[in-house]
């Protein structure tokens, strides 16, 4: 990201930073990679360490089916019944060693603070609108935004309507993908957005006072309980590279061509071993003898995950919004009978999907069976 500040800090980092009674605000160097990453630093009322009481909860890790035949799989997110907060009504469908995927339906705010130790996390809303209150300042959010929390960052959401949320955990530093960027970190002339559509957090809200305190920490695939004797959002100002972030799917800006563009056009972030790309509403493409819709391909060396938010798929039957399709590496995949012949003299599509491609194989959370279509797999049969 690129370099911000809010709140009060110091004509210098590493040098006293005092309070109105001549204490010192607690400095944090918060970053990654050791010091060579991406860092931000932040002056806190108390000492960012102390806890008066740390408890083991037990694994957040989901429990995956045995290996089956392999299948292109189909999942109805619709049908989670689970309600709730932000933690307790994140429901994980998919996952493997380097990111969990999920739903989250949250129609309460979350009573405790919490951060995940593992990774950085990546909210996209389908539809509500609320805040996030973190550690670097509030977020207000509303449909369609992608955010992006780093690792370690201390947040609560608290929904003011109705919020259903597709969740990616990563084991690893989500970011923009690096063909877009220049050798300063700066988005490129024909990136797909810029750092104009990218916002931070709004307003900084600084809580001094005392008392009891919970933080729920996620780390070594562990859920952690600290109790602190001071509010988690003391922090008075920070700046540098590090905070949350958020972009808006509407503002993704498409590329399109005489004939069909690969799915790689469509990529919006990066992690270690996957993407995310952003399915849009754009034109086809333009020569006179072009097929709009997909050509049939294998991933040889990934799984294709998507997502559908709204509108009509150009190359599906059968999804509604808030399907989830996994198409795994291996085996061929491609437009359902028909939709090839339908796309051809077509002007534009109005779809709008989020794909993420892992490029090791995808596991089945267990639970995820009480919500597939398991006829899905044979729906190329003409």
């Amino acid at each position: 990201m690129f370099y911000r500040q809010l709140g009060k800090i110091p004509h210098k980092r590493h040098t006293m930073f005092k309070k109105d009674d001549g204490s010192l605000f607690r400095e944090q160097v918060m970053g990654t990679k050791g010091f060579s990453g991406t860092q931000s630093i932040l002056y806190h009322h108390y000492m960012p360490t102390e806890v008066a009481k740390s408890e083991l909860l037990g694994s957040y890790l989901p429990e995956y089916e045995e290996m089956e035949s392999l299948n292109h799989r189909h999942f109805y997110t619709t049908d989670i019944t689970n309600k709730g907060d932000a933690l307790s009504a994140r429901e994980y469908i998919l996952g493997n060693s380097d990111l969990l995927i999920g739903i989250i339906h949250a129609d309460q705010p979350m009573d405790v603070y919490y951060r995940n130790g593992d990774g950085d996390e990546m909210l996209f809303v389908h539809y509500g609108s609320g805040k996030i209150e973190t550690m670097f300042g509030t977020i207000t959010y509303r449909p369609g935004d992608y955010v992006v929390i780093p690792i370690g960052t201390i947040y609560k959401l608290i929904p003011t309507d109705d919020t259903k949320i597709l969740v990616v955990e990563a084991f690893s530093q989500i970011t923009t993908p690096r063909r877009y960027r220049n050798e300063y970190g700066q988005l490129l002339e024909h990136s797909p957005f810029c750092e104009r559509d990218i916002r931070g957090p709004e307003e900084l809200v600084t809580h001094a006072g005392k008392g009891e305190h919970v933080v729920l920490t996620k780390s070594r695939g562990y859920m952690h309980k600290h109790t602190l004797n001071h509010h988690p959002l003391d922090v008075v100002g920070w700046d540098g590279y590090l905070y949350p972030w958020v972009f808006n799917i509407e503002d993704f800006e498409p590329i399109t061509g005489r004939v069909h563009q690969p799915p790689p056009v469509h990529q919006t972030f990066e992690g270690h071993n996957f993407v995310v790309c952003s399915f849009v509403p754009r034109l086809y493409d333009y020569h006179p003898e072009a097929i709009p819709a997909p050509y049939y391909h294998s991933n040889v060396n990934s799984d294709e995950l998507l997502y559908y938010v709204e509108g009509n798929f150009m190359s599906r039957k059968g999804v509604k919004e808030g399907s989830i399709t996994l198409h795994p590496s291996g085996i061929p995949h491609g437009p359902h009978p028909g939709k090839t012949e339908a796309s051809i003299g077509k002007k534009e599509t109005l779809e709008l999907a989020v794909m993420i491609d892992t490029f090791k194989p995808l596991k089945i959370v267990k639970k995820a069976k009480d919500i597939e279509d398991p006829n899905y797999m044979y729906t190329w049969m003409e």
